[in-house]
C-alpha cells in the first residue's frame, strides 16, 4: 500500500491483510517505519526537508536484507517484521521469524514505488490523495515536508503508471474512484 499518508496506508493494509487472513493465507504485515533509519540521519538536512524524506529516511538496504530478499526463497524464509522503533528512536530487537512458504506479505508505507524498490513487489495499490487532504491527514509541523516529498515523488517516480491498481483516497474509509486496475 503506497500513499502519502501513513495512517491511510496502514489502514488499507490491515483491511487487505484481514481479508487475505479470511481466505486462509498467511499474511506478514508491517510498515515503513519499521524500516526508518535513526532520527539524527533522517533530521541530518533538518526536519521539514521533503527531499531527505523521499531519499533519506528509509533504509532501502534494510528492507530488502530482512524482507524482501528474505522472502524471495522458495523455502525455508524467515524474516524481520521491523528494524527500527520511531517511538523510541531505537532498534526494534524483532526477532526473526519463519515464514510459510505461502505467505502474503502486506507492507504498508510511502515511496513504494521508488526505483530502488520498484522490483521487490508483485503487486502495488497506491493511494493518491489531493495536497489539502494529506494536510488535514498528517500533523501541521509535518505537512510541508511529507506533501513536499510527495509531490516530487509523483513528477520523478510515476507511481501511478508503475502501481497494479490506483485509488483516489482523499478519505481512507470513502475511496472515491478505482482509477486504473
Amino acid at each position: 500500500m503506497d500513499g502519502a499518508v501513513d495512517a491511510d496506508t496502514l489502514w488499507y493494509a490491515e483491511h487487505l491483510a484481514q481479508a487475505l487472513r479470511d481466505a486462509a493465507r498467511p499474511v506478514l504485515l508491517t510498515t515503513w517505519q519499521g524500516f526508518w533509519r535513526p532520527r539524527s540521519l533522517r533530521y541530518e538536512f533538518g526536519r521539514d526537508d521533503p527531499d531527505a524524506y523521499l531519499d533519506g529516511w528509509l533504509d532501502v538496504p534494510g528492507l530488502y536484507r530482512e524482507v524482501l530478499e528474505p522472502l524471495d526463497a522458495p523455502t525455508g524464509r524467515r524474516w524481520v517484521p521491523s528494524l527500527y522503533d520511531p517511538e523510541t528512536d531505537r532498534a526494534s530487537r524483532a526477532r526473526r521469524e519463519d515464514v510459510a512458504d505461502d505467505a502474503v506479505l502486506v507492507l504498508a508505507g510511502s515511496f513504494l514505488l521508488t526505483n530502488t524498490l520498484r522490483w521487490g513487489f508483485d503487486a502495488v495499490v497506491h493511494l493518491t490523495t489531493s495536497e489539502a487532504a494529506i494536510r488535514r491527514r498528517v500533523p501541521e509541523q509535518d505537512a510541508d515536508r511529507v506533501v513536499g516529498g510527495w509531490q516530487r515523488y509523483l513528477a520523478t517516480e510515476g507511481p501511478v503508471d508503475a502501481a497494479t491498481a490506483v485509488l483516489r483516497c482523499e478519505d481512507p474509509r470513502h475511496p472515491a474512484e478505482l482509477l486504473r486496475d
